[in-house]
């Protein structure tokens, strides 16, 4: 059975996760990150003083068994109207801070929701921490918070944290044993390097040698990766992790019609291309996208399976 461990957080990683979870003889592993500050998520950080719970929720979510996935999935995404008490919340946040109260432990909700859930694999906040990511932005802007990151029109330098933060062991152990590491799907700053960022999780990936691999983001997100190529992710991974964090990329080579195309460009968000320069990792290119009901670009899960498929049989 191989042991695969896949990094990262927000709607990205839980696409991957909804294909990854039907493959067969392996552990599969999700390390989350918890720097989420905004909506429903933020409102009960600030109060309660718990790790951000909505990237660990669609994980959640997402790794639900099969025949349960669809109605836990509506039930625990579900958000109440309003803005004043419940109004704006997430179920799923409420009932999550719910089993951390019943439990006593962050970890003691996320085992318990697992078990009602069936959830297959093992799911791990990247740190148990209640963390502040910060973004130092190329012409000395300093942003502070993950959500107001991608507001600011300006180009990123680096993300960081203010305090030393603390990777969560189980986390640590789970990347050093691995057979194969993923860098998940996601916003490339506020959703993968919130976990690489913690010393100690860039530290166990470094020391691994098993094969690295990153899924590339389909289009650009605005605020982040503005004008930004294949290369240019991975030199921003290097950057705030290790030398040669990664061996392979999984890039998208599906065709995408005009009027979504045209959608995305009027939200300043394009097509992410593969650079001129020479790499010292490997490239390949797959079909990766669907559309959803709204003709927004979504990652196939059963593809992204696929492609892992694929590369476990390397390992």
């Amino acid at each position: 059975m191989k042991k695969i461990v896949v990094i990262g957080g927000g709607t990205g990683l839980s696409s991957m996760l909804k294909g990854m979870k039907r493959l067969e003889n392996v552990d599969l592993t999700a390390v989350v990150t918890v720097a989420d500050d905004g909506g429903s998520t933020g409102r009960i950080r600030d109060i309660y003083n718990v790790p951000a719970v909505g990237d660990i929720r669609h994980v959640l979510c997402a790794m639900a068994d099969e025949e349960d996935e669809g109605f836990f999935s509506d039930l625990l995404n579900y958000r109440f109207e309003g803005s004043k008490d419940i109004g704006g919340h997430n179920l799923g946040n409420l009932i999550f801070l719910a089993m951390i109260n019943t439990t006593g432990s962050f970890m003691g909700a996320i085992e318990s929701i697992s078990r009602v859930l069936n959830v297959k694999g093992n799911i791990l906040p990247s740190t148990l921490d209640v963390v502040t990511l910060y973004a130092m932005m190329k012409d000395g802007t300093l942003v502070r918070g993950e959500k107001n990151i991608p507001t600011v029109y300006n180009s990123i330098d680096h993300v960081f944290y203010q305090t030393d933060v603390k990777a969560y062991k189980p986390a640590i152990d789970a990347i050093e044993n691995a057979d194969l590491i993923i860098y998940g799907i996601g916003s490339l700053y506020t959703s993968i390097m919130p976990n690489l960022i913690i010393s100690d999780i860039s530290k166990a990936i470094e020391k691994n040698p098993c094969k690295k691999i990153y899924f590339c983001n389909a289009m650009s997100q605005p605020g982040e990766t503005d004008g930004y190529t294949v290369q240019d992710h991975i030199r921003a991974i290097e950057k705030h992790s290790f030398k040669h964090p990664v061996d392979l990329v999984v890039v998208n080579q599906s065709k995408l019609p005009k009027k979504v195309l045209d959608m995305y460009a009027s939200q300043k968000s394009y097509p992410i291309c593969i650079g001129n320069e020479a790499t010292d990792y490997a490239i390949i290119q797959r079909d990766l996208l669907a559309l959803d009901s709204k003709g927004r670009i979504r990652h196939n899960p059963m593809a992204v399976k696929q492609v892992v498929e694929e590369l476990i049989k390397g390992v």
